[in-house]
């Protein structure tokens, strides 16, 4: 049997098993007694509702996975990509057309099969426990534009891969790498101005307690805030969030409603100084240099597979080329994207306690900050007790009560 095609699949059975263990692990590790910091916060119903909700999606999430696994398995045993591939030929109409129609195919037929999933998660297992505000209008309307904004920018950067690795062979995957990360940095800046928009009205906070309290707290941190948006996103959810955009003098803040409504001034302000901390301490920066650095080592490695005759062997193809080359590439890049992922995420929760040090410090009201991630915690149903491995292999921030802990440990340490 063809080597890499043992691959693949070893692969894609390997990560399946192992989320699939990662899960029973995770369901393993619910209490079903309330830790003793969130009496006061959850209610003996409300806790048992949060496992409930953990444990349905944690199944359905399962479902979902076997579903993609066996799907993916007989598209690569019966030959699809090379169906694929026949069609998006019999048009010639060059390279550059001809791999956008190979992707966008491919890419279609995953929404169409994602779509159900998508539906039941929002329209049953959401709306059972009081998440879902998103009306049949706004999710068609969200799926067409997602789509539609998928194809162009999955569009421009596919494009320009081929173009590169066809007429720069042996240089190409670095100019990929310079040419996707300066993609990046192009979308950071228009993301907030051009794309989000499309999806949430950004409505500037009026004047009030809440407005003075944020611009008070920033000059005193000497951090320019150009702006600050209150994103209605009661329209889809009931859960709440708060995040920055832009980099430099176009930093804006942005406040879901439903967080508003649920916090006072103070949790809100501790919020911002969270955020505010990851800026101060380069955060952002410093999870973009990483992003690019493995995205770099990403394109090295795909200069080693390109139009690699023993890959399309594998996938039953009758025709070599760039464009598929690189979508089967993604396949046996897995394992080492993980070992980049649990990198990143390791790194992710380092800056979490230090973006909560940052907010202790300078805003030296530790409990009005625990008092926040308690109600975000409630609100949003979150896990109070992940397993360990979960947490090492997917979580981007501690667990709440991991936080809550050595934020009471620094605040008593530094006397506030």
């Amino acid at each position: 049997m063809n080597v890499y095609l043992i691959a693949v699949l070893v692969i894609l059975l390997g990560k399946y098993l192992l989320d699939l263990i990662v899960d029973i692990l995770n369901l393993s590790s619910f209490k079903p007694q309330l830790p003793r910091e969130f009496v006061g916060y959850y209610d003996e119903g409300k806790y048992a509702a949060s496992q409930r909700y953990l444990r349905e999606k944690t199944r359905f999430g399962i479902i979902e996975d076997t579903f993609f696994t066996l799907v993916i398995l007989a598209f690569i045993l019966i030959g699809g990509f090379n169906l694929v591939d026949e069609f998006a030929r019999q048009f010639n109409q060059g390279p550059i057309i001809t791999a956008l129609i190979f992707l966008d195919v491919l890419m279609l037929l995953f929404y169409v099969l994602h779509l159900p999933f998508s539906i039941y998660h929002t329209f049953v297992i959401e709306e059972r426990y009081g998440f879902n505000r998103t009306t049949i209008r706004t999710f068609i309307f969200d799926t067409v534009k997602t789509v539609i904004l998928g194809a162009i920018i999955g569009g421009v950067v596919f494009s320009f891969v081929v173009w590169f690795f066809m007429r720069f062979p042996h240089i190409g995957w670095f100019l990929c790498w310079i040419g996707v990360t300066l993609f990046e940095l192009f979308l950071i800046f228009i993301a907030p101005v051009v794309i989000m928009p499309l999806f949430n009205k950004f409505i500037p906070l009026e004047e009030g307690e809440l407005k003075e309290a944020i611009n008070d707290y920033a000059r005193k941190q000497r951090f320019f805030v150009k702006d600050i948006f209150k994103m209605d996103a009661s329209r889809r959810t009931s859960k709440s969030n708060a995040f920055f955009t832009g980099f430099g003098r176009n930093r804006r803040i942005v406040l879901f409603d439903t967080l508003i409504e649920k916090h006072t001034t103070q949790e809100l302000v501790s919020i911002l100084a969270h955020e505010i901390g990851h800026y101060k301490k380069r955060h952002i920066l410093k999870m973009f240099i990483l992003s690019s650095l493995a995205n770099g080592f990403m394109f090295f490695i795909l200069s080693f597979f390109i139009n690699n005759e023993g890959l399309f062997s594998a996938f039953r193809m009758n025709h070599i080329s760039i464009y598929a080359s690189l979508v089967f590439f993604g396949f046996l890049y897995t394992p080492i994207q993980m070992v980049f992922s649990i990198i990143t995420n390791v790194v992710s929760r380092k800056h979490e306690y230090e973006a909560d040090r940052f907010c202790v410090d300078t805003y030296r009201n530790p409990q009005a900050f625990i008092n926040a991630l308690k109600k975000l915690t409630v609100d949003n149903l979150s896990n109070l007790t992940p397993h360990p491995l979960k947490v090492f292999l997917y979580y981007s921030h501690p667990p709440v009560l991991k936080r809550i802990e050595a934020i009471r440990k620094h605040a008593s340490y530094a006397h506030i």
